[in-house]
């Protein structure tokens, strides 16, 4: 788990303000806190359909099976699961026919390791894909209300998991993707602060969505504006990294 407690202070700044008239007294406290910023920068791996889970006519449990952009491996816990390349969210893609809505219930773990599920519902369009809201970094188990009648597979999207909790859009420093110097035109999605969290509440941190595809090459770097209960002497935990994770 990272720390997010400790402020950088500089000082004490002195100058010559305030040896005029009507100009403000000297700097004697220094300047600070300093250093309240949080660069993400990642290259995430293309997307994929059926990299989580092939496509097939589940009617209760998923079969997981890792594909390319995922990794199947261990946990210390012995638990066997699907690790994503970054945190994001799942996707549900149905085959072609005439589905009928059903519920996919995904669990696992946040990159931080803590447990987490979510609820993503179908819908009744074929060949559409349903992403779900929560930036998953590991899936342990998947299962299927029912049967859709057409095939489901699971995979990943392009909805990625911010590192840190962010309320507003207006904390983005900067969102820069793919080498442009302009900031970048994706979907930014504020962090669930529903408490508790459920099942069908959204991430807890935030999330976005890059205004082009994820393709391994093209890099996002987001400088994230950290505030008071994000990290120093009066952060908490929920500040930083959101409410506890369902």
């Amino acid at each position: 788990m990272p720390q997010f407690s400790d402020d950088l202070y500089l000082g004490p700044a002195y100058t010559n303000m305030g040896m005029n008239s009507g100009n403000p007294s000297p700097m004697s406290l220094g300047v600070g806190p300093l250093g309240r910023g949080y660069v993400w920068d990642s290259v995430p791996v293309a997307k994929g359909a059926a990299n989580v889970a092939a496509a097939s006519v589940w009617t209760s449990a998923i079969t997981l099976t890792a594909g390319t952009g995922t990794t199947s491996v261990v946990r210390a816990d012995g638990t066997t699961v699907i690790q994503f390349d970054v945190p994001r969210a799942a996707s549900v893609t149905l085959g072609s026919g005439s589905p009928t809505t059903r519920t996919v219930t995904v669990t696992g773990y946040d990159v931080y390791g803590q447990a987490m599920s979510e609820q993503i519902i179908t819908g009744t369009t074929p060949s559409t894909t349903v992403n779900g809201k929560k930036a998953f970094y590991q899936v342990a188990s998947a299962t299927i209300s029912g049967s859709a009648v057409v095939t489901i597979s699971l995979g990943t999207s392009d909805v990625l998991g911010l590192p840190v909790r962010v309320t507003s859009g207006s904390y983005l420093g900067s969102v820069n993707y793919a080498g442009a110097f302009t900031t970048d035109s994706g979907t930014f999605t504020v962090a669930d602060t529903t408490n508790p969290a459920t099942a069908t509440t959204g991430d807890v941190r935030g999330t976005y969505v890059p205004s082009a595809a994820t393709n391994g090459t093209n890099r996002l770097v987001v400088d994230i504006l950290l505030t008071g209960i994000a990290v120093g002497p009066n952060a908490t935990r929920t500040g930083a990294l959101g409410v506890t994770q369902a």
